[in-house]
């Protein structure tokens, strides 16, 4: 009988030191899988599968499609693409962001849950903003094991506390110190139970991610339309809220929890305001130019009331640069090193 023999885990602003002080209290012979996914730059490059193997016992690499999962391994998704997961190996994807990232945390839990049920650990690390809330709540609608940093002693409490504020059945909130030894316990424990059917809401969701294109084609999706346009692509989308969670979804699959949306929305903003900006300093230079040239010509009226525009345009770009200045900025959140391992591998099936 298996034990809990996937591990994924989830972390952002502050995850380098965290995933790094994690990684090196998990014992060589660990009998799980460990998935890991850290928000990096789409167009960056990751070292952590080196930072990981040079701190811990485990062997780290980047995650390749189709790769057969092994235990006693560390798999880390790429930039740019999402780490899923199917029955025995890996597949990534570049479908649409979910919470503004790719790769994102809830597409491994998601996929991850829909794939092994009870078997999966969910764990969340330091963080901002709500990314891995939908996948500890898919965790746990499949019976698995949810295990929270505890907020007070993340570096950046934001993704902690918004697992333990909109999932009731959190299964552990731990300081980081205590992670490794829970994990260690739970992949020595057999999963006793039979699994139940797979949610039809994390099939859909896993879909889209996958690109899917009966799900995408599909116009019997979950949820309900709401008022809200998709930052992404401007599309509709889907309100699909249970319980505390509030989550949006649009057809194309990008995915946002509240928090994102509403940065999502705080930054599309910004950019209006500086769109506004821009074009308010390009009426004054042109308006003074123009009446330069009126009076150039004597047409005094023209200049006048072209110089009464300057003055309405740098009064309004002011306004608008005040405001921008004003602003609370939201605070921002690398080569592959395939380690093999020392025995021969043990695949998780």
């Amino acid at each position: 009988m298996p034990g809990h023999d996937l591990i994924v885990v989830g972390a952002s602003a502050g995850g380098v030191e965290a995933l790094s002080y994690l990684v090196k209290n998990l014992p060589p012979d660990l009998n799980a899988a460990v998935m890991i996914v850290l928000h990096v730059p789409s167009h960056g490059t990751s070292v952590m599968p080196r930072i990981l193997s040079r701190a811990g016992k485990l062997p780290a690499s980047h995650a390749k499609d189709g790769e057969v999962i092994e235990l006693r391994r560390i798999y880390v998704a790429p930039p740019n693409y999402h780490l899923l997961v199917k029955p025995g190996y890996i597949h990534l994807t570049r479908g649409a962001t979910e919470n503004g990232h790719r790769p994102a945390i809830d597409p491994l839990f998601r996929t991850a849950a829909r794939a092994y049920g009870r078997r999966v650990v969910a764990v969340v690390l330091t963080g901002v903003l709500d990314d891995g809330t939908a996948g500890v709540r898919a965790v746990k609608m499949r019976n698995g094991v949810a295990v929270v940093q505890n907020p007070e002693d993340a570096m950046y409490p934001g993704m902690p506390r918004s697992a333990i504020e909109n999932v009731d059945d959190i299964d552990y909130i731990l300081p980081l110190s205590d992670i490794a030894d829970i994990l260690v316990n739970l992949a020595n424990t057999p999963v006793e139970g039979e699994e139940d059917p797979v949610p039809e809401e994390i099939e859909f969701e896993s879909g889209l991610v996958e690109l899917d294109m009966n799900v995408l084609n599909n116009e019997e999706r979950p949820g309900k339309p709401s008022t809200f346009g998709c930052p992404d692509c401007g599309g509709t989308l889907w309100d699909l809220s249970d319980g505390k969670l509030l989550r949006f979804r649009c057809r194309t699959g990008h995915a946002y929890s509240a928090e994102t949306l509403l940065a999502k929305q705080s930054d599309a903003l910004e950019d209006a305001l500086w769109f506004a900006l821009r074009a308010l300093e390009e009426k004054a230079s042109l308006s003074t130019r123009m009446a330069k040239r009126m009076r150039d010509r004597n047409q005094t009226l023209s200049a006048q009331r072209l110089e009464e525009q300057v003055k309405d345009s740098q009064k309004r770009a002011g306004v608008i640069r005040d405001v921008l200045l004003k602003g609370n900025p939201t605070p921002a959140q690398g080569n592959n090193t395939d380690v093999p391992p020392d025995e021969e591998p043990t695949n998780i099936s």
